[in-house]
């Protein structure tokens, strides 16, 4: 199935001659058949001679309703620009031609109408007028087919045209990520919310979750429809609508993009190739204020070239784009950008997550000329991050290619070198990849800051993990698998708390050994009620209760290992003789205080030895 898309000047026919060639007239709105005036998109849709089955998007040729022409162009495999016989080539027809240009669509038929309202003669000039319009552009030599929708005259011919202009048309690519830019939500009776839409890059089928984007809203199909007939699945090049529950149509406004759940996040920032309109066009300079159009979506931005100062009408440079607000884009998404009252210029999305550039980096230059026309090898090498780790469905995604594909030669790139993939069993859509530079930078910062906290902090074990993630920046499951990496490269150890540098050790120095056995002493003068107001070293401390010379049962209070050890076996003694037991217990036990009992018990209900029940204790294995 594939889907035509109307263009031409305002006033020139094109919806009648949707209706001529389809029978459906495209106009839905009220405003519409009163003002015998397109201002909004409308839908048809027909079958080909050959069996083809094609969507036909009508747009508004009016100059004041460009934006909608806009959001109903960007899916299109053909155009069919409609000249009148009468008016010949106007300003519209101009502006449209040169939208269509920018957006890449290379295949167009003319559609020459109104031709019994002219003579012979009239209709030769102005077919030598289009045919001289066309040949400073990049749409070669389309077909021109004289119609009129009022006699029929044509349709026939130029129902055939179209057919056989779709015989070597690409089929639509299936990414397995199905994006449906979304051009009208409305509601119905008996179904609820519905949105309509080109769908492109994956398929659609009922009970699927999904979710919108930039807006994040989710819900799920409840129903899927094209050309009026129920279907189950929905295949990429299909005018489709959804049927959609759990989320309310006044929730959603034209430019939201359908798709799967948790992978298109909207940006505000892209890298771009650019080309200025070759018609009506003006000159554009850096930091140039625009509009920016791409599929159904729009938003404010500004312009910044990369490699030029300005350019002129035909001219193309690398580009950086911020946008405000963020819209859902990806890599290979067509775009056009204005000013308030022209078409500027437009090209192709090659990057959604750029850094901000300086202007004329080559450095830049190069990685953009990679990622544009390169191999999908060249592609994923240079959307690798410069920091940190990505998975290889991300990096598809990012690269516009099948997961497949990536994984494929993500396998190669792995088992030669060039990409590193911590702690890697076998290649999956969530496997972890960075590139060496990036993997050598990870290596070096947590060998730099693990150094430096052995530095200022000796007598530690080593660095607490999630303190050392957070400096790293790091997700989880990436953080993980580098210190499973770094450790199987022998540059760390790690526990459960802390990592270290694999040869830190932790030793006493003679000051610090004289200061701990003084403690130690101290302790050991008045087992069971130690003084608490010790000023042992922090860090001393920290040694011995690591190393379990000592038990720190609160704050100021600890204990020897040889005293705590001995209350706790003579606490158990007695719960397992006489099963219960109080503070004023262990009080007497010991000949000691509250100060001391109360936190002992605390400490040893932390611990899953005792239990409290009002103001007793039994065993935690007793009931």
């Amino acid at each position: 199935m594939y889907v035509i898309g109307t263009a031409g000047h305002v006033d020139h026919g094109k919806s009648s001659l949707v209706k001529a060639l389809t029978t459906i007239d495209p106009d839905r709105l009220q405003e519409e058949k009163k003002r015998e005036m397109t201002i909004d998109l409308g839908f048809a849709w027909m079958t080909l001679p050959s069996g083809i089955e094609v969507s036909i998007v009508d747009v508004p040729g009016h100059g004041r309703f460009i934006k909608n022409m806009l959001a109903g162009i960007g899916a299109i495999d053909i155009a069919l620009l409609v000249v009148a016989a009468d008016e010949s080539v106007m300003p519209q027809t101009m502006e449209h031609l040169a939208i269509l240009e920018l957006l890449g669509i290379r295949k167009c038929v003319v559609a020459l109408t109104k031709v019994d309202l002219v003579s012979q003669e009239w209709l030769d000039l102005v077919t030598d007028d289009i045919r001289e319009t066309f040949s400073e552009g990049s749409i070669e030599d389309p077909p021109i087919i004289p119609v009129s929708s009022v006699t029929n005259f044509g349709v026939e011919v130029l129902t055939k045209q179209i057919d056989t202009l779709l015989q070597g048309a690409t089929t639509p690519r299936d990414l397995q990520r199905p994006r449906l830019p979304i051009d009208r939500a409305f509601t119905m009776t008996g179904f609820g919310t519905v949105v309509t839409g080109t769908l492109i890059e994956g398929g659609l089928t009922i009970g699927q979750d999904i979710e919108l984007a930039p807006s994040g809203l989710k819900g799920r199909i409840r129903g899927l429809q094209t050309h009026q007939r129920l279907i189950d699945y929905a295949v990429p090049g299909t005018r489709v609508a959804v049927n959609l529950s759990g989320v309310n149509h006044r929730q959603i406004r034209r430019g939201e993009v359908l798709t799967n759940t948790s992978w298109l996040e909207p940006t505000g920032m892209i890298d771009v190739s650019l080309r200025v309109a070759r018609w009506g066009s003006r000159e554009i300079k850096n930091n140039t204020g625009i509009t920016f159009h791409s599929g159904t979506s729009e938003s404010t931005g500004k312009l910044r070239l990369l490699d030029a100062k300005s350019l002129k009408p035909g001219d193309e440079s690398w580009a950086q784009i911020q946008l405000m607000p963020k819209l859902p884009l990806v890599k290979g998404d067509a775009f056009v950008v204005r000013s308030s009252t022209a078409t500027l210029g437009g090209g192709m999305v090659i990057d959604t997550k750029p850094r901000r550039h300086r202007r004329g980096q080559q450095a830049v230059l190069k990685h953009l000329e990679a990622l544009s026309k390169g191999t999908s090898q060249d592609a994923l090498l240079e959307s690798l991050p410069s920091r940190g780790l990505t998975t290889i469905q991300e990096l598809a995604n990012r690269v516009g290619v099948l997961l497949n594909e990536a994984q494929q030669e993500f396998s190669h790139l792995i088992e030669d070198g060039s990409v590193i993939a911590p702690s890697y069993t076998s290649v999956e859509a969530q496997t972890l990849v960075a590139s060496r530079h990036s993997w050598q930078h990870i290596r070096e910062n947590v060998s730099d800051m693990l150094s430096a906290f052995h530095e200022k902090w000796p007598l530690r074990r080593g660095l607490p993990r999630e303190e050392l993630r957070s400096r790293l920046g790091l997700s989880p499951q990436g953080f993980s698998h580098t210190l499973a990496q770094l450790a199987k490269e022998n540059l760390i150890l790690e526990d459960t708390s802390f990592v270290a540098s694999r040869e830190h050790s932790v030793q006493l120095g003679e000051r610090h050994r004289s200061e701990a056995a003084a403690f130690l002493r101290m302790l050991d003068e008045n087992p069971f009620s130690p003084p608490t107001d010790h000023k042992v070293d922090p860090e001393i401390l920290a040694f011995l209760v690591y190393e379990g010379t000592v038990v720190q049962v609160a704050e100021q209070i600890v204990f020897s290992r040889r005293a705590y050890d001995e209350m706790v076996e003579r606490i158990i003694d007695r719960l397992q003789k006489e099963q219960r037991l109080t503070v004023a217990d262990v009080r007497t036990m010991f000949s000691t205080s509250r100060k001391y009992a109360v936190p002992l018990l605390e400490h040893l209900d932390h611990q899953r030895v005792t239990k409290r029940l009002g103001d007793e204790r039994i065993l935690v294995n007793l009931k």
